[in-house]
């Protein structure tokens, strides 16, 4: 095994990020670059948990914005997790990589149910394991979800993987004059109201001290170079 900085990690990755240009659904083309990234992390011996969204199929408050209730919309939501779960799993098989999805719901035979100490015990035999369903509640995002998950793993870090390369002082996409902040406390990302997780995510990260850090899924090695602790993206750490 290579140096890392990072032994055991909580990676996220957004829904969106699996479907491309396509604007829907899954892209082989996306599906295959991120589980070839999966493979690589898996095979250096890094212990990989992941949560994924479903915003690619279904997002929950934006169906409770078209009138539907809440609760429904939320439990819509956290199926469209599971399938891209289920999804990057057989990726994951077609390159021989041991993984298994956890749901915080039950769902038979599709996914055993989540439990803390199995996934402890998945991850320690070097199996890539997918954290599906949210937390099984409505009203809480997936970035809440993978906040709680790396909490009760005890990751090292947060991985937040995205489709920019870290956080910016305000939006790239509309200003061009935003500025990347490649060091942020929590403190500052708090009273700065910086679009980086939900407020749920933000505070349980910091309570237990985990660091996060925000890049570029797509840059080439850049999960690499991040869990070797290269300056990639943003982290966000103290400033309590």
């Amino acid at each position: 095994m290579g140096t890392f900085r990072y032994r055991r990690v909580l990676l996220k990755i957004s829904g969106e990020a699996l479907q491309g240009d396509q604007g829907f659904g899954v892209s082989e083309d996306m599906l295959g670059q991120v589980a070839d990234q999966l493979a690589a992390v898996q095979r250096a011996g890094v212990q990989l948990g992941l949560v994924v969204g479903g915003g690619n199929f279904f997002r929950g408050i934006a169906g409770a914005a078209r009138g539907m209730d809440r609760v429904h919309a939320d439990r819509i939501g956290m199926l469209a997790t599971c399938m891209n779960a289920l999804t990057l799993r057989e990726a994951l098989a077609d390159r021989d990589v041991p993984c298994e999805v956890l749901s915080a719901i039950p769902l038979g035979t599709f996914a055993r149910l989540y439990d803390r100490d199995d996934a402890v015990g998945l991850l320690q035999r070097g199996t890539v394991t997918i954290f599906a369903a949210g937390t099984g509640s409505p009203y809480f995002s997936t970035d809440t979800a993978a906040s709680l998950r790396a909490v009760e793993i005890g990751a090292d870090a947060l991985l937040k993987a995205t489709k920019v390369d870290g956080v910016y002082d305000k939006d790239p996409a509309v200003h061009a004059d935003a500025r990347r902040l490649e060091q942020l406390t929590y403190r500052q990302v708090v009273e700065e109201q910086l679009r980086v997780m939900d407020l749920t995510a933000v505070t349980l990260c910091r309570d237990a001290g985990l660091t996060i850090r925000v890049f570029d899924l797509f840059a080439p090695g850049s999960i690499m170079g991040v869990l070797r602790g290269e300056a990639l993206g943003s982290t966000i750490e103290g400033g309590q």
